[in-house]
């Protein structure tokens, strides 16, 4: 189990490396007169993402959840593919991509990478990875909680965002 504690605690630490470049992300898109938009539904977001992290540690080591070979090494090729896809989204976007809502008047939609298939590539990557995640340990019922409030979450989530964009002269960037 130390092995799985230490890849949720990589995955922690990738989610405060995305919010260092959320940060600056944010100064930049603010400075060019960006707006923020549905910061009401963050913190909810930022609690679900942190319960998720706690959610496959306690849940394994409570439960003592048994490592299920063909599953949990499946599981983590998931997840590899998620935070590969993510830092996928965070490169296209470059500046303008964040953890908020924020667009910039006037910055065309970004239609390159994976926004080329997909209109919101970065909520894929983070379904993906809320199920994968508890998952590589059996954590099964972290992963159909999170997967059932993620789902809410993200209902709300891309309406605002969708919102946001149609409310600009030319879209902006996508989360």
């Amino acid at each position: 189990m130390i092995w799985y504690t230490a890849l949720v605690l990589a995955v922690a630490v990738e989610r405060l490396a995305e919010l260092v470049v959320a940060r600056r992300n944010t100064r930049w898109s603010l400075a060019r007169g960006g707006t923020e938009a549905g910061g009401g539904h963050y913190p909810a977001m930022v609690v679900l993402h942190t319960a998720l992290l706690a959610g496959c540690l306690a849940e394994v080591h409570l439960t003592g959840r048994p490592f299920l070979p063909a599953l949990g090494w499946t599981m983590v090729a998931v997840t590899v593919a998620a935070q590969l896809l993510r830092w996928w989204c965070v490169t296209t976007l470059g500046s303008r991509w964040n953890t908020r809502v924020i667009v910039v008047p006037g910055l065309p939609p970004v239609t390159e990478g994976p926004y080329r298939w997909l209109r919101h590539p970065n909520y894929v990557a983070v379904a993906a990875e809320g199920i994968a995640l508890p998952l590589v340990h059996g954590a099964w019922i972290t992963a159909v909680a999170f997967t059932v409030l993620n789902a809410a979450l993200m209902a709300v989530r891309v309406r605002c965002e969708d919102e946001a964009l149609a409310r600009l002269p030319v879209a902006a960037a996508r989360a």
